[in-house]
């Protein structure tokens, strides 16, 4: 009797922490949707208050590591149920860190609004963020239903997005080396453009820590990163 009420309260703690990361992934697929479009508008009051929201990420974050310490302490839990624990603390930082990139986004606004646009790249980032946005969107829903087969199709739509940032990146060089006054703004957006591409990576690890949830085993394969402008510069 004293175990199944250990492992009742377990479960009650497991499911209240977890009901914070999807209000925290809420937070987060918004960000990345209100700073592209502040982007592509130009829209610096809505930029703003993207950034301001990104406190209350980070406040969830900090909540869900204290609520995760708080049960491991009182519930020692092993095997399966430490798994569980532990892939809430990987998947809140991972939010986070996406939250924080959507914020660097919104901060590139003000500026960007000040200088000429450079042809449609604005409307190409906000393209790039909407596969982003849903991939974090299917990736939340395969954790929560531990879904493996869904979370590796969302492992497999990263490259999605490292090709749209490959091409964004060889438009942008265009640019720069057809009139050197396009050059601040163009590496704005690339800067813009790359941290979209690692919100995707971010992305991808919550889906991998699905994979390891339902599988006991992290996908052993080497990512297929798609991202070559390393090599081309």
């Amino acid at each position: 009797m004293q175990d199944q009420h250990i492992a009742s309260a377990f479960d009650r703690d497991l499911e209240a922490i977890q009901a914070q990361i999807m209000k925290m992934g809420g937070l987060v697929e918004n960000a990345i949707k209100e700073a592209a479009i502040s982007l592509e508008t130009r829209d610096e009051e809505r930029a703003e208050k993207v950034r301001h929201a990104d406190k209350a990420i980070d406040a969830l974050e900090e909540h869900i590591n204290e609520e995760a310490a708080r049960v491991i302490a009182l519930r020692a839990p092993i095997a399966v149920d430490l798994r569980l624990v532990l892939s809430v603390i990987k998947v809140s930082a991972n939010l986070e860190r996406i939250g924080d990139y959507a914020k660097n986004l919104a901060k590139r606004t003000g500026v960007l609004s000040q200088m000429a646009p450079v042809d449609d790249s604005a409307a190409t980032l906000r393209r790039m963020a909407k596969e982003v946005e849903r991939m974090l969107k299917d990736a939340l829903d395969a954790y929560v239903n531990r879904d493996a087969e869904l979370a590796q199709d969302v492992i497999d739509r990263d490259t999605d997005v490292d090709q749209m940032y490959n091409a964004l990146f060889r438009e942008l060089l265009t640019f720069m080396m057809e009139d050197p006054r396009n050059i601040t703004a163009c590496m704005h957006l690339h800067f813009i453009a790359k941290n979209i591409e690692r919100m995707g990576d971010h992305v991808t690890s919550i889906a991998e820590q699905v994979v390891y949830l339902v599988t006991g085993t992290t996908p052993d394969e080497e990512r297929n990163k798609a991202d070559k402008t390393s090599v081309q510069a």
